[in-house]
């Protein structure tokens, strides 16, 4: 057996990355979204390929990368933020629901997304954590991006040449 084997393809030259970062728990996600961009610069994205957005908090991202992935300018797109339980049930609501609109999204859109948004028990267990998560995004789109792209469809040199608007 000799089956087709796709290996991860780690070059970001030419991808265009989509970032949203929650401004809720400010320091963490200009921490991971520092990360983010170093490694992907490392990568070989393109500053001008990457676009950053910020919303309010955790769960406004989805909405923003639902519109960022209907664009259709973005290979993968990347959420960043930081969910730190409190002593109420609002942590589980906003790490649960942010979580799901960030899957909804990349599986209605096709869309990859890198789910950077931390979800804690403490300030210091998402710092620690902070500038790994935004680089593990950052390789996790680029691989994605390009992986994905492996399954667009090329369009044959002949196709160019048909008529479709002949009526014989």
């Amino acid at each position: 057996m000799n089956p087709y084997i796709v290996t991860p393809d780690l070059n970001g030259e030419s991808l265009h990355i989509g970032i949203v970062r929650s401004r809720f728990n400010e320091e963490i996600g200009l921490a991971e979204l520092e990360a983010c961009l170093g490694e992907l610069k490392a990568l070989g994205v393109d500053e001008r390929d990457v676009t950053v957005l910020t919303v309010p908090g955790a769960l406004e991202v989805g909405v923003v990368l639902a519109q960022m992935a209907e664009t259709e300018e973005f290979d993968a797109l990347i959420a960043l933020g930081a969910v730190i339980r409190g002593e109420t049930y609002h942590f589980e609501v906003v790490s649960n629901e942010s979580a799901a609109a960030i899957g909804r999204v990349s599986l209605a859109t096709g869309i990859p997304i890198a789910n950077g948004i931390l979800t804690t028990e403490t300030d210091e267990q998402a710092m620690v954590r902070a500038a790994e998560k935004g680089r593990d995004c950052a390789r996790t789109a680029v691989e994605l991006g390009n992986l994905v792209a492996v399954f667009e469809p090329e369009l044959d040199d002949d196709y160019e040449d048909i008529d479709f608007d002949d009526d014989k």
